[in-house]
């Protein structure tokens, strides 16, 4: 593929840069359809992204609608079907200034006026579209074969929330339609799994404006899987001597000036509450709280390590733009955990919370993931606690532990706590880029800063280390990670609803309900439904929108015999039971198991 570059030559795109240079130029000839229909916008910035392109546009008091963009997109197509040349010409800064004056472009005006005085400025043009911009771009639009407009959206000049909002319009480009049409069908599987639209079919969780943006509600069926994740995860702790505690889900203004939060992420909290002489934030995170329980008392070298666990609830101002329903809200609930160790427990105790970490994925079939060591950027004066000598003994005693723990893992730079490095264990979802799941952090910072003590063999006090851990991370993200891991298919054990009782018709209705009684007094999850539908109606339903793993379906045959006929969900095969009392005996173990 050859392009133009910004000095007039053309040349060879290399591999790596070709659909930076597609995403490109699709932007420019988004713009120049859009200044076809819309003679009046002004172009603000039209990159090309990760994922595709977009442009920030200025339409006045036109506002447009996802549903504008195939009258775009087709002009688009006919402007690629022109064939026009793109070209490119410096300009020396006053004469550019003019020109984008000229055509109104006051947002490339300001543009300008940011630029280093010694900056070259080059325009590049096709037809009578003239934008700024470094290029390198195709050299004929016909060059754009595969193309497709996403979504209209909005943001902010400059991303500054006190300038104006402006129409961003979103796309895709690719080098082939093949192309195209494999990321088409990979968005329509996100969309089938997306967990907001999963969540809302399935009534697990809602949100609403009027309670907050970020601020989710779990329904009874979701609240059921959250409860199901709680116990599950408490159970494993619990096996590993922690002790679980309750702490308040606001700190004072000085409590995370101690633990050097408010320097490092005041940004983040939300805002100041002032009560009587106290200031008070709703807490981003809960180290300072277990610091302080630490802290009430004398220690022994005999009673580390303790580790304090706790699932807990945090909040944080996410922008408005980063919220994903439960993955990523401003409310969430940490499976949270604090491990005061002794410098000589340090690996047993990272050993044993990686140990949980590949357990626990072993229980959820999680088998795409991959470790990093993330360390600090030491040229970041602002965002890390500002110690060498403490950064270089955590990080070399993290990396050694890892290495002698024999976990491949590579190494991230910036990407620490900024009280510490940490193992952060990034999953590959079904769809979409990874996250970080599970983490565990060394602290050398916190401990002195809250003055924390024990007792040593040799009557000296000593500072413990702290390890930060969390295996599910937020219970919230990894509900959703599941949700669209299984496209809301839950094992039997995670289930919202276990089993449904549905009773063919009037004759069969007392003993379905006799069945429902004893599945239910078994505390099996389930649903009886006595609807006056056909049966292949509420079959439909259970399978669709419950994804229920059992259907007891229940005839006149059944009734008779006392018998129960069981659908799985798995094979879609019915097996019939001699009695209820066998089903729940075989269920009881399934769920027991976690299969």
């Amino acid at each position: 593929m050859k392009i133009l570059y910004n000095d007039g030559q053309v040349g060879e795109c290399p591999e790596e840069l070709e659909l930076e240079v597609l995403r490109h130029s699709a932007a420019h000839i988004m713009a120049q359809a859009v200044s076809r229909l819309y003679p009046d916008a002004k172009f603000a910035y039209g990159p090309a992204t990760e994922k595709g392109f977009h442009y920030d546009i200025d339409l006045g008091d036109k506002t447009l609608s996802d549903d504008d963009l195939p009258e775009i997109e087709k002009e688009m197509q006919k402007i690629v079907k022109e064939n026009l040349p793109f070209k490119v010409y410096p300009l020396p800064r006053n004469e550019a200034i003019a020109l984008m004056k000229e055509r109104g472009e006051i947002y490339k005006v300001e543009h300008i006026d940011d630029l280093p005085e010694d900056a070259v400025i080059t325009f590049y043009q096709q037809g009578d579209y003239i934008d700024m911009c470094v290029g390198p771009h195709l050299c004929y639009t016909k060059a754009l074969k595969a193309f497709h407009l996403t979504a209209v959206s909005g943001a902010y000049w400059k991303n500054n929330q006190n300038n104006k909002m402006l129409t961003r319009l979103n796309g895709v480009a690719f080098r082939t339609k093949e192309e195209l049409a494999k990321y088409e069908e990979q968005v329509k599987e996100a969309k089938a799994r997306d967990h907001r639209k999963i969540g809302r079919e399935m009534q697990l969780f809602m949100t609403d404006d009027l309670i907050g943006k970020g601020l989710p509600m779990f329904l009874p069926k979701g609240y059921t899987i959250w409860q199901q994740l709680e116990d599950y995860i408490k159970d494993k702790e619990r096996m590993q001597g922690y002790q679980h505690v309750l702490t308040p889900c606001v700190g004072t203004v000085d409590l995370y000036k101690t633990s050097g939060h408010w320097d490092h992420y005041k940004e983040n909290m939300f805002p100041v509450m002032e009560l009587e002489e106290d200031r008070f934030v709703l807490r981003p995170m809960n180290c300072p709280h277990h610091m302080m329980i630490y802290a009430n008392q004398l220690h022994s070298y005999r009673d580390l390590p303790i580790r304090i666990g706790e699932i807990a609830h945090d909040f944080r101002f996410e922008p408005s733009g980063t919220l994903k329903g439960i993955e990523r809200g401003r409310h969430f609930c940490q499976n949270d955990a604090h491990l005061f160790v002794t410098p000589e427990q340090i690996k047993d105790e990272v050993s044993a919370v990686v140990d949980m970490i590949f357990d626990v994925y072993k229980d959820f079939g999680i088998t795409d993931y991959r470790c990093v060591l993330s360390l600090r950027d030491p040229d970041d004066k602002v965002k890390y606690h500002q110690d060498d000598a403490m950064w270089e003994h955590a990080e070399s005693a993290l990396r050694e532990v890892l290495r002698e723990l024999n976990i491949d893992f590579t190494e991230e730079i910036g990407e620490a706590a900024f009280y510490g490095p940490k193992l952060d264990v990034n999953v590959q979802p079904a769809v979409g880029a990874e996250y970080t799941l599970s983490t565990c952090q060394l602290d050398f910072c916190l401990p002195a800063k809250f003055d924390l003590k024990y007792v040593d063999k040799d009557g000296t006090e000593k500072t413990p280390v702290v390890l930060h851990r969390a295996i599910l991370g937020s219970l919230d993200r990894f509900m959703a990670y599941m949700i669209e891991e299984t496209k809301g298919v839950f094992p039997v054990w995670l289930a919202p609803l276990q089993v449904k009782v549905l009773p063919v018709s009037e004759k069969s209705a007392d003993y379905a309900t006799e069945v429902y009684r004893k599945i239910r007094m078994a505390r099996i999850r389930v649903e009886l439904d006595d609807r006056n539908e056909k049966i292949g109606y509420k079959i439909r339903a259970a399978r669709q929108d419950d994804k229920v793993p059992y259907m007891i379906i229940v005839g006149e045959k059944e009734a008779a015999e006392g018998t129960v006929s069981v659908r799985d969900r798995a094979t879609d095969q019915t097996e019939t039971f001699a009695n209820v009392e066998d089903f729940i005996a075989k269920l009881e173990t399934e769920i027991r198991e976690r299969k």
